[in-house]
């Protein structure tokens, strides 16, 4: 029989998760999963990439909670006062002080949730997907019927906007907790220590057959350039690290390298690196080429693929540019040991400037090492049905 699985998430934006989400989805066997996606908005360029075959369903009325969700309480509470609405808006302010002692949200989701009835289906597997998103992991602990829960972490919770009081609570609903990296785990559990016997790592899956095909399609490169493509994949934001990229690019230009860096992706800081494009005149050497949901052929045509990130948490753009066996500079953010081996399979450096500008240049200069990453690359394993069979 099979199993029906719900994963929550937010929406469906051209990102690491969403394609996390959609490579296990594509690895998940038909026969044996009956799969819904509930997502809070209906959103983003990875909608038309999601299978047919797959339930996709949205939580009604989000849009009219949102902004409550997402800007602090007292800004809510103050909104509602001014609209003369003076029960909600002491409501609020109640429940702000009552979070400013607890140090939490959960009683504030439950009096925004309080007209929301639990979900009508009752599922085998209710999933958490995203961030830790506290909302989403409330919303399944108290709003699904499921036999099994499971909250899925996808960051370093050292590095991102992580409740520690509030997972402490909240977490004991589920039933296991899956974190994509050794490292990560290992940071979780030194925050909520009781989280140790239901934490367990499942690694973000990449899709072999999905990522052959689809580097066949798009249109990749249309520039015609001549000289070497650097390419790095994410969204823009700081996170990511492409304003050192631009750095080291500028560097690269005036060293007389005949180079060009392209970023795939978008995100709330373009407008900053835009400004930075054109502060170290390279409008026409570092290119935002915007958010691709397939991104597979310029990393299969690029010459050396670059992940400069400040963290992450198990980085799947790294892991598609190691399966399309390409030579690999990246920084050395948690969980990067579980897929680089340096000076084998690709080079890991400190974030920072020099650093990456270094290992830049060993792989322009050294085309005998990228042909031995490649090489080695090609050896490596990729993990995708064992990790599917942690579902089961």
């Amino acid at each position: 029989m099979k199993k029906s699985v719900l994963f929550m998430l937010i929406n469906m934006n051209v990102g690491g998760t969403e394609k996390a989400l959609l490579n296990m989805i594509s690895e998940m066997p038909r026969e044996k999963f009956e799969i819904t996606l509930f997502m809070l908005e209906k959103y983003g360029g990875f909608l038309d990439s999601i299978p047919s075959y797959v339930k996709v369903e949205y939580l009604k009325g989000y849009d009219k909670i949102k902004q409550q969700i997402k800007q602090p309480m007292h800004i809510t509470a103050l909104e509602f006062l001014k609209k003369g609405n003076f029960l909600k808006g002491f409501i609020i302010i109640f429940l702000f002080l009552i979070s400013k002692i607890t140090k939490e949200k959960s009683l504030y989701y439950r009096y925004v949730l309080h007209d929301y009835p639990v979900l009508k289906n009752q599922y085998d597997i209710a999933v958490a997907y995203a961030g830790p998103m506290d909302f989403i992991s409330y919303f399944i602990a108290y709003k699904t019927k499921s036999k099994r829960k499971i909250q899925w972490v996808h960051f370093d919770v050292n590095k991102i906007g992580f409740n520690t009081n509030f997972a402490s609570k909240i977490y004991g609903k589920f039933d296991k907790i899956f974190v994509v990296s050794k490292e990560a785990r290992k940071k979780l559990i030194n925050k909520i220590p009781d989280l140790e016997d239901k934490s367990e790592v499942f690694k973000n899956i990449i899709s072999p057959g999905m990522i052959f095909d689809e580097a066949k399609k798009g249109k990749g490169f249309t520039d015609h350039f001549e000289g070497l493509r650097i390419l790095t994949v994410g969204r823009l934001s700081p996170e990511k690290g492409q304003d050192v990229a631009i750095k080291v690019l500028a560097r690269l230009i005036t060293h007389g390298f005949k180079v060009k860096w392209y970023c795939l992706g978008e995100g709330s800081s373009r407008k900053t690196y835009e400004n930075l494009i054109e502060e170290y005149n390279l409008k026409d050497h570092f290119i935002l080429l915007g958010a691709d949901p397939n991104p597979y052929p310029y990393i299969k045509h690029c010459d050396i693929y670059v992940q400069p990130s400040r963290h992450e948490g198990y980085c799947i753009t790294l892991a598609e540019a190691r399966f399309l066996k390409k030579p690999i500079v990246t920084t050395d953010f948690i969980g990067v040991k579980e897929q680089i081996r340096d000076g084998k399979t690709g080079l890991i450096v400190r974030f920072d400037e020099n650093e990456i500008f270094n290992g830049v240049i060993k792989l322009i200069n050294n085309k005998e090492l990228c042909t031995e990453f490649s090489n080695n690359l090609s050896r490596d394993g990729f993990v995708h049905t064992t990790e599917i069979k942690k579902l089961l």
